[in-house]
């Protein structure tokens, strides 16, 4: 390590090499890397790692998933010495909309989109592609480019109609 990094770039770097490792692996088991965190814990750390997958993530998949990132840490060196705790969890819905996959992923919720000039639209996903997604805003379809999309969420519905 240079003399001139940061901790800050050095964790930084660390995540990246830790998010490319676990990458492929999961990948494997038909789930993307969503997120990863590593936060100190007093002598030890945190590793946090959030995965996704088309229809969702089971506590099986969660499992599967804990298996192969715990091989792929245990076989590098990419943790250091320093123990860690790890935890794999899926993404959650409190996580933004940021990438095609998690439109695509959440077809059918409703979702509330800060445009970047500032408008709010709240609508249901009707479909989305690589570049855009179309909402049903009030029965009316309205298609968004990405581009325009300053932050989303899926809005948590707890009685919705049509539902059991």
């Amino acid at each position: 390590m240079s003399s001139n990094q940061r901790p800050g770039n050095r964790a930084a770097a660390q995540i990246e090499e830790i998010t490319a490792a676990l990458t492929d692996p999961l990948s494997e088991l038909d789930m993307d890397v969503e997120a990863v965190e590593l936060t100190p814990a007093g002598k030890r750390r945190i590793l946090r790692v959030a995965v996704d997958a088309d229809g969702g993530v089971t506590l099986d998949d969660v499992a599967a998933a804990t298996k192969a990132v715990e091989q792929v840490i245990d076989g590098s060196d990419v943790m250091g010495e320093q123990p860690y705790t790890l935890e794999v969890t899926s993404r959650g819905v409190d996580r933004p909309l940021t990438q095609p996959r998690h439109w695509r992923r959440s077809r059918g919720r409703l979702v509330k989109v800060t445009l970047q000039q500032g408008d709010v639209v709240e609508g249901r996903i009707v479909s989305s592609d690589g570049e855009r997604v179309r909402l049903d805003v009030d029965g009316t379809e309205r298609e968004i480019a990405y581009a325009e999309v300053a932050k989303a969420f899926v809005q948590i519905e707890f009685n919705r109609k049509g539902q059991a």
